[in-house]
């Protein structure tokens, strides 16, 4: 009986300590567990923060992109910022009247030079952004609406033909302008779009004589109107560098007559100098028989030895 007490007793003091090390490791392992969860749950809702910060911007753009005013300048923006990086200040000029009897302003007009000195052509470039139009095609695109994407793109084209026809109409007028003008997109995707269609951009230039631009190739006739600005700057300059170089050779020519003038002189002064060096020669020789005679006589002169 005692046995089975102390048995029971000691078994009960186990089964405490058993209970009370479960307890503690599964209350930490909890704990740890629970800290954990928050954290992970902090997290997502920090990212769930910037997410909604995020489509809110996005809101924002697009609200800023429906207003036509606000998408014209947004494209004029891109625009000036390809010419600036390229150009020099006085290789361009904004919101230009490039035809005299006509109040009608381009955004952009690059200056090339005319057929008379002095004189200038005007380049116009206008940029242009139909957003609706391209984003019902993509979106028709998306969904594989074979029927909506080609009404849509039908759309655009004929809304990028009238972009043509009023920039043709407005800002074309040679011999004061280019007979071309440029219609910039300022989106890869929508050039991309409009290159893609076969005879387009033909018509367009044939038609209208409007040539498309996107970001890319913009920047490349920018660096190629750049190129072609300083050899032109070459070719003007070429005649007075050879003028320069003829009044350069004349002068020389004066030059050396003025050196061989200058080195007739210098032998002359030299031989001058041989001649007075065989005169100081023979003084010197006449002075040596002086002091040889005063050494000679030198004690026949009467001494006085107060002085």
């Amino acid at each position: 009986k005692d046995l089975q007490l102390d048995t029971a007793g000691k078994l009960e003091k186990m089964r405490e300590t058993v209970d009370e090390k479960l307890q503690g490791t599964l209350e930490k392992r909890l704990g740890e567990s629970f800290k954990l969860v928050t954290e992970r749950l902090e997290q997502v809702h920090q990212g769930l923060g910037e997410m909604k910060a995020l489509a809110s911007d996005v809101g924002g753009l697009k609200r800023v992109l429906t207003n036509v005013k606000t998408r014209g300048i947004f494209g004029e923006i891109q625009l000036g910022n390809l010419i600036e990086d390229v150009m020099a200040p006085s290789q361009y000029d904004t919101n230009v009247a490039v035809i005299k009897s006509s109040q009608a302003r381009v955004e952009y007009g690059i200056r090339l030079p005319g057929d008379e000195p002095d004189s200038q052509v005007w380049l116009p470039i206008d940029s242009k952004f139909p957003r609706e139009d391209y984003e019902r095609l993509i979106d028709a695109v998306e969904v594989a609406d074979a029927e909506s994407v080609v009404r849509h793109r039908k759309n655009l084209h004929r809304k990028l033909l009238d972009f043509a026809k009023d920039i043709s109409q407005k800002y074309i007028s040679p011999p004061e302008t280019t007979d071309f003008g440029i219609l910039f997109l300022p989106t890869e995707g929508l050039y991309a779009e409009i290159a893609r269609e076969p005879g387009l951009m033909e018509k367009l230039r044939n038609e209208h004589r409007i040539t498309i631009a996107g970001p890319s190739n913009l920047l490349a006739l920018l660096n190629s109107l750049q190129l072609g600005f300083r050899t032109l700057a070459v070719q003007q300059h070429g005649s007075e560098v050879w003028k320069i170089l003829g009044e350069t050779k004349t002068e020389f020519k004066k030059f050396g007559v003025v050196i061989a003038k200058a080195k007739k002189k210098i032998d002359q002064a030299g031989t001058c100098l041989e001649d007075v060096s065989v005169r100081v020669r023979q003084i010197d020789r006449t002075f040596r028989k002086v002091e040889l005679q005063d050494e000679s006589t030198e004690h026949l002169i009467p001494q006085d030895e107060d002085v």
